[in-house]
């Protein structure tokens, strides 16, 4: 076709659904975010109600992790307690009253005291390494939700204001239309719930296999209190750190296994590889354990003493245990979704293990109650009287203690108003957590009991801020009720005995299909369905 020279030029169009300079932020956002594709990121921005609330919250964290090594060391060195406690005259030349700066120490002398303590200078290099190594961590993580903020912003046309308002629900719909528009995920033409769900709970989904297949080593037999579950967060941290994210772990990324870990032949080597490496671990932790303790029991001293103080109560509060949210946890469910599964299950949890108080600990509670109430009593009567008794010595403390022993005295006498129905109870608990061992059908009212002597059921209930662990019967041995959370799963059926508590278990079984139900085997029993 012959070519004719004309003077029409072709103009650019002059209409465009965004303004001049968005479509290529946005591309830059979007090429960002397809480089280092992290759903993990989005999702934890999500759940800490925007940019600005992640923010203030990390850099919480920093300062007071200095304030309690700053404050702990301060108060160890550079305080005068024979003054604090007046068991040391101090002169004044102007009032006889003792101030508190009169209990502080010279910076020289308290300085001085410092550098002669071997063990406060290695707490203080210890401490700097790890607040070092949590301030480069701060600013990595800054710079990955700056880009998922803008993410936000620019991509899903969301506000850091409307974050906070908006479910999990609406922002992944918004990333599945922007992956058909701008292709964020390389790897897939578009995206579905399930790839979100997967890309996010990768590492959770392999935790709750290996906990739910005795996997892991948290089960211990102790001479005297028989088998008991240990899995602190402690422990949890160092199983992340050797599995997934640490030095030598077996992923090379955040979601792709490595390569070497899927052929058969390299097993024995690799199994020495990681014996070698959970030693060094071991070793670390063993040479780290007196600051780690140290900073445990202060934490918890400052967290905790004024809750105490003011709530006796929640002393022996029950609470969800590490291994019970992990245990119950089914795979692709998300953390949100979990708590909210389980705090529906927790009044019904609570009262039932409350139905089955030990006869002997009421009366041996009673009676420690009368005896802490008269002697509590008598200080009051006398404070009333005359408030120099305050200034007695140890007089309000001891009220304060009397107090508390009181308080937990209470927690261990049954309400005289409570209805003892465990059956009801725990159709209530199994409209929620979805597992329960079969012995129990038609024996609900012995089921606490019985689980006392088991070696086999996992720990769920734990009582928050102390030593022991209380137990909701859950058999490792029995196949247990398989309550329906996807509809592609076979169901077994649910025996008679909770046939008339329909409503509650067909709502379950509405559940998102992305939940599928753990595997939970037996060592002994085969393997059965939660």
């Amino acid at each position: 076709m012959a070519h004719f020279d004309t003077e029409y030029q072709r103009l650019e169009a002059s209409y465009s659904d965004s303004p001049p300079g968005e479509e290529n932020l946005l591309m830059h956002v979007t090429n960002n975010l397809t480089m280092f594709l992290n759903f993990h990121h989005v999702y934890n921005l999500h759940q800490k109600n925007g940019f600005t609330c992640m923010l203030l919250g990390e850099i919480f964290e920093l300062v007071q992790l200095l304030f309690v090594v700053g404050f702990t060391v301060f108060l160890a060195n550079c305080v005068d307690y024979d003054i604090l406690f007046a068991n040391k005259f101090v002169n004044h030349t102007n009032s006889f009253k003792v101030t508190l700066p009169d209990a502080f120490l010279p910076v020289d002398v308290c300085s001085a005291h410092i550098r002669d303590n071997t063990f406060v200078i290695f707490v203080l290099i210890i401490s700097g390494v790890f607040w070092l190594h949590r301030f480069v961590k701060f600013i990595y993580n800054v710079c990955c939700y700056w880009e998922i903020r803008s993410f936000y912003i620019h991509a899903l046309k969301m506000s850091m204001s409307e974050l906070p308002y908006a479910t999990w629900q609406e922002v992944q719909a918004r990333i599945i239309e922007i992956q058909k528009e701008h292709q964020i995920c390389i790897h897939k033409k578009e995206l579905t719930e399930l790839d979100i769900y997967h890309r996010i709970l990768r590492f959770k989904n392999y935790m709750v296999a290996m906990v739910n297949k005795s996997l892991l080593p948290v089960r211990f037999r102790l001479p005297v209190l028989g088998e008991c579950v240990f899995y602190t967060r402690g422990l949890k941290y160092n199983f992340e750190l050797i599995f997934f994210w640490g030095p030598g772990s077996l992923f090379e990324n955040e979601w792709s296994l490595k390569p070497e870990y899927k052929r058969g032949g390299n097993r024995l080597e690799l199994a020495d590889r990681l014996a070698s490496r959970i030693l060094w671990i071991g070793i670390a932790n063993l040479l780290l354990c007196p600051v780690i303790l140290v900073w445990q029991i202060l934490y918890a001293f400052f967290s905790y003493t004024e809750v105490i103080k003011r709530e006796p109560g929640s002393l022996g509060a029950r609470c969800w245990s590490l291994y019970g949210r992990c245990y119950l946890r089914h795979f692709n469910e998300l953390d949100h979704e979990l708590m909210s599964r389980l705090s529906k299950g927790y009044k019904a949890a609570s009262k039932y293990m409350n139905c089955f108080l030990s006869p002997l600990l009421m009366v041996v509670a009673k009676n420690v109650a009368f005896f802490a109430g008269s002697l509590l009593a008598v200080l009051i009567a006398l404070t009333i009287y005359d408030e120099d008794v305050l200034a007695v010595e140890h007089v309000l403390s001891s009220i304060t203690l009397l107090g508390v022993c009181i308080t937990v005295c209470r927690s261990f006498i049954p309400d005289k108003l409570m209805v003892f129905c465990p059956e009801q109870l725990l159709r209530v608990i199994l409209a929620h957590i979805h597992y329960m061992p079969d012995h129990w059908q038609g024996v609900y009212s012995r089921g606490a009991a019985q689980s006392g002597g088991d070696s086999h059921h996992p720990h769920l209930l734990s009582e928050e801020k102390t030593a022991w662990t209380s137990r909701v019967d859950v058999s490792r041995r029995d196949r247990g009720i398989h309550l329906p959370t996807s509809r592609r799963r076979e169901d077994r059926v649910v025996p008679h005995a909770l046939c008339h508590h329909q409503p509650a278990v067909a709502a379950s079984s509405r559940d998102n299909p992305l939940h599928p139900p753990a595997e939970r085997t037996s060592p002994q029993r085969g393997h059965g369905r939660a």
